[in-house]
């Protein structure tokens, strides 16, 4: 019974941390790939997150061919969590393989912020907002759907 009761409560305690609509998002920062800062603002209207490399490549291959800067004036931000990798990997090969995208990528080398928002590892997570607070929550697997969702998105 003891059993019973504490997988319950470990339950209760994973759905109370996910993240609602009409919750604000707490504030974090991040580096993205070229150790610029980001801070979460009230202007953000759109948080793609990625928890693994999957969703990483799904926004790579959506935003392939769009011009520098397309996610900002759509006041998008991209977050890739990267703790699962090797160190040496990253330093190595993916960060510098990163600043050669025409888009910012900020890195959860720790998955402090990710973490926050649960989701598939395969999709990539959509967090709308308004003035910093959750309005609607998506989960896209498929790159092409993804980009018709940005492109809906008025600069």
């Amino acid at each position: 019974m003891r059993i019973y009761v504490g997988l319950l409560l470990c339950l209760l305690t994973t759905f109370s941390q996910a993240l609602e609509v009409g919750e604000r998002l707490a504030p974090w920062t991040l580096l993205d790939q070229f150790d610029q800062p980001y801070s979460l603002d009230d202007g953000l209207k759109v948080l793609l997150v990625a928890r693994g490399m999957d969703g990483g490549k799904l926004v790579k291959s959506a935003l392939d061919g769009k011009p520098k800067g397309y996610l900002e004036a759509r006041h998008a931000v991209f977050v890739a969590d990267i703790s699962r990798m090797p160190s040496l990997v990253s330093s190595l090969f993916a960060v510098p393989a990163m600043q050669e995208y025409n888009y910012r990528v900020l890195l959860d080398r720790d998955s402090r912020v990710a973490s926050r928002y649960p989701g598939d590892e395969s999709h990539v997570l959509w967090l709308q907002l308004d003035h910093g607070t959750l309005t609607e929550r998506k989960a896209f697997s498929d790159a092409a759907v993804l980009r018709a969702a940005l492109e809906s998105l008025v600069p």
